[in-house]
């Protein structure tokens, strides 16, 4: 009979021997010290062992919860090849009606509103679109559906790239994403990651007398301006340009009520722009010179004037004036801190006028990567991003840079200029260098964003949750008391009804727990508090196949059977109604893991691994044991 038994034992040492294996990595980092942490991080092997252990999810081990909306409008926007104010206007009230009620239906008030505005729509989309209404709005909800499902696929590979283990990346409705990154804190950096889209542009920076032309006529428009009433006096124009031997400004602080208004001081009151700074000597005739610096060679504006200028930049006339000179004025991405007359430091924006059009964009770079600059190099020791580009974009790049040199090119991002370094030759090998990051870790941030694509709409934050470290870790503590608290009582509770039994089933049920927590590790799983629900489930559901054994060998004891004979019985007769009710169970366990989305899913998949080694351990590891007692002669009665 021995000879029989051995190749259970077999399987048996071999499985728990797995489960040792796969479960003590969580083990090992769960003893770990925060000084051992640290080191191991230095040392790169933390990474390592953080791949083999049980994930925690969100809300264990604490991170964000960001809840993203595609801008529909600005898709349409930019689907459209013929747009004019109309139209423009449109979907700015569509825009508005939207926020403030997020159930409706973008397309249906889409339709709605160009009707009631009159507007013809097949004007303003391509005959590919269709004819009528009807046909164009289908189309732009077939093309919404792909973006969405780009959006999706975008974002997956930035986290993946950012170093997030299972990140949580569903759809919601038709224009919303959940966005779950478990052990992320940096709400900042994530939200910075999520929402850029990423649209890379090389534009020409226009010349000193194009960008002082412009100057002039916008400070005309100011002037001759019924929306700025406090700057409508009259005076013969000066010739002071920004950039050319200037006086030194004097600067005065105003509010923005002198300005704009009342109205526009109250809305600058949210952005905490209450007050700009000017230069007296040019405040009256003017009034747009008077809130920029000259930096060098470039303009500049102090930061609390960056609400103002935008504001200016975004008036109808001022924008007809720049559409008119294929022109466009657009701020660094972050300031810089410059020495003042006061000898206080300031902080200040570059501000360029650039070309209308980009020369190039993000969509032929094939390779970007974050680096230190080399010595020698104009950013040695800084973090700079290398980008390779495709053959079309290196035929391109090749023509521009060698048709423009000497001019400037200015490195946009998210309409943010990065650098403009002035072309000094040809490039022809496509291999260019952004520079300008605050730090390695926003330019490895920058790289991840190009390899994985530029978003085709813009994506807004609706909802944002950081759930702390602290929180996380009273979760993991309470669900760890919960299945203490349950599994303690069963194992009583089977040692008191079952006696030597009752033991044996105990032993097979710590050891359900562990398997499911080695297959766990080794699927490399995230365990949430609902997992931990279906654990504590699984332990009842375990204990209730080998109660159906028990009182099935108990019945055939009590018809006289020996001990062999009973418990040959009791697993005969227990066993189908055991494979019934698993089955049925594992096959909602699988609909909730199919159809599920993120705690669901956790739910379902350590239910479903549950239910399959309580199978094994209440009817394989079981059986063993007690067939192995069976050998013992003069056994005459079973203790159960």
């Amino acid at each position: 009979m021995k000879s029989k038994l051995t190749p259970r034992y077999i399987i048996i040492a071999l499985v728990l021997v797995w489960a040792f294996y796969a479960i003590w990595p969580t083990i090992q980092y769960q003893n770990l010290s925060a000084d051992e942490i640290e080191t191991m991080q230095e040392e790169g092997s933390l990474q390592d062992l953080e791949s083999k252990i049980i994930k925690q999810g969100l809300d264990l081990k604490g991170g964000i919860y960001i809840v993203l909306e595609v801008d529909l409008p600005t898709l349409v926007s930019n689907l459209a090849i013929n747009k004019d104010k109309r139209f423009e206007q449109a979907l700015a009230k569509i825009s508005i009606r939207i926020k403030a009620d997020s159930e409706l239906d973008f397309f249906q008030v889409f339709q709605d509103e160009i009707n009631s505005e009159g507007l013809r729509i097949h004007r303003y989309f391509d005959v590919d679109y269709g004819g009528n209404m009807d046909e164009i709005v289908a189309s732009l909800k077939d093309q919404a559906d792909d973006a969405i499902n780009r959006v999706l696929e975008i974002l997956q590979n930035r986290v993946d790239q950012f170093g997030v283990s299972e990140p949580t990346i569903q759809k919601q409705g038709n224009s919303r994403i959940i966005v779950e990154l478990a052990g992320i804190h940096d709400s900042e950096r994530a939200r910075d990651l999520l929402q850029s889209t990423a649209l890379l542009e090389f534009i020409l920076v226009k010349s000193p007398d194009l960008t002082n032309d412009m100057l002039l006529r916008i400070d005309k428009v100011i002037k001759g301006s019924e929306e700025l009433v406090g700057l409508t006096k009259t005076a013969e124009e000066e010739k002071t340009t920004i950039g050319s031997s200037a006086p030194v400004s004097e600067d005065k602080t105003i509010s923005v009520s002198e300005l704009f208004g009342e109205q526009a001081a109250q809305a600058a009151a949210d952005t905490s722009d209450t007050s700009v700074v000017v230069d007296q000597n040019l405040l009256e005739d003017r009034p747009f010179s008077s809130l920029l610096r000259a930096l060098g060679n470039d303009i500049g504006t102090p930061e609390k004037n960056v609400y103002i200028i935008k504001k200016i930049l975004a008036m109808d006339d001022v924008q007809d004036k720049l559409d008119a000179a294929n022109g466009q004025f657009l701020m660094s991405d972050a300031p810089e801190s410059f020495t003042n007359i006061d000898g206080g430091q300031e902080k200040m924006y570059r501000m360029f006028y650039l070309e209308g059009e980009s020369e190039l964009t993000g969509g032929v770079v094939e390779k970007a990567s974050a680096t230190i600059g080399g010595t020698g190099s104009s950013a040695s020791g800084q973090s700079i991003v290398l980008l390779d580009m495709n053959s079309e974009g290196s035929r391109t790049w090749s023509r521009v840079t060698g048709g423009n040199i000497g001019r400037r090119v200015a490195l946009v991002l998210d309409k943010k200029v990065h650098m403009a370094p002035v072309i000094r030759s040809k490039i022809s090998d496509g291999g260019t260098m952004i520079e300008g990051f605050a730090n390695m870790d926003e330019a490895k941030d920058i790289a991840i964003v190009l390899r994985a694509g530029a978003l085709p709409a813009p994506v807004n934050i609706i909802e944002e949750r950081v759930v702390g470290p602290s929180l996380g870790a009273d979760s993991v503590a309470k669900g760890t008391l919960s299945v203490i608290i349950g599994l303690v009582l069963v194992l009583i509770f089977m040692l008191l009804y079952y006696k030597l039994s009752g033991l044996i089933a105990d032993f097979a049920l710590i050891w359900n727990i562990i398997l499911v927590l080695a297959i766990l590790a080794m699927l490399d799983a995230t365990l949430t508090l609902p997992g931990i629900a279906a654990l504590i489930l699984t332990v009842g559901m375990s204990i209730d196949a080998n109660v159906i054994i028990f009182e099935r060998i108990r019945e055939e004891q009590r018809k006289g059977k020996t001990p062999r004979a009973a418990i040959d019985a009791g697993y005969d007769r227990a066993l189908t109604t055991i494979i019934d009710a698993n089955v049925t169970t594992l096959v909602a366990a699988l609909v909730l893991y199919q159809f599920g989305t993120g705690p669901i899913r956790g739910f379902a998949t350590v239910l479903f691994w549950g239910i399959v080694i309580s199978m094994f351990t209440a009817i394989f590891v079981t059986r063993t044991i007690f067939n192995t007692l069976t050998e013992r002669r003069g056994l005459q009665r079973l203790s159960i």
